[in-house]
């Protein structure tokens, strides 16, 4: 397995418990730490997408709500929602990432820690937000060009 791939598992992990147990990422962070011992790479860039992740979460919480149709945050399931929330973070603030990478990332997080339906779902909601979002500012890119 890749470090990106391993960090983002982490990354999901550490936004998931910091959700559901109401503590912050940096109790979360400790926690898995003190069981876990993942290596020093894969924790610093677990790490990034966590920080992004709560330094922007109330517009990508926003972002989802819009492109989820007929499903309000509140109603999906903690661990889609917060693989949603670290795809949506890479898609829109992380462009040394390809947004396909982070597509593809984001179903595979949600085939191995969502339901049947999760990887559809996930899969679903990010391709409206690349469709609309991500290929506008890459259009606006290159017209200031």
């Amino acid at each position: 397995m890749s470090l990106r791939r391993r960090a983002r598992e982490i990354a999901v992990q550490i936004l998931y418990q910091a959700e559901v147990a109401g503590v912050p990422f940096s109790e979360a962070f400790a926690t898995y730490e003190g069981y876990f011992k993942p290596s020093p790479k894969v924790l610093s860039f677990a790490r990034e997408l966590v920080n992004g992740v709560a330094e922007k979460q109330k517009e990508i919480d926003e972002i989802i709500e819009r492109f989820s149709k007929h499903w309000k945050l509140s109603r999906m399931s903690a661990i889609d929602r917060n693989i949603l929330r670290l795809a949506t973070y890479e898609l829109l603030f992380r462009p040394d990432i390809p947004p396909k990478v982070s597509i593809n990332e984001a179903v595979e997080l949600a085939k191995a820690f969502g339901t049947d339906e999760s990887a559809s779902f996930v899969n679903g909601v990010l391709d409206a937000i690349y469709k609309k979002l991500v290929k506008e500012q890459e259009k606006k890119l290159l017209s200031a060009v």
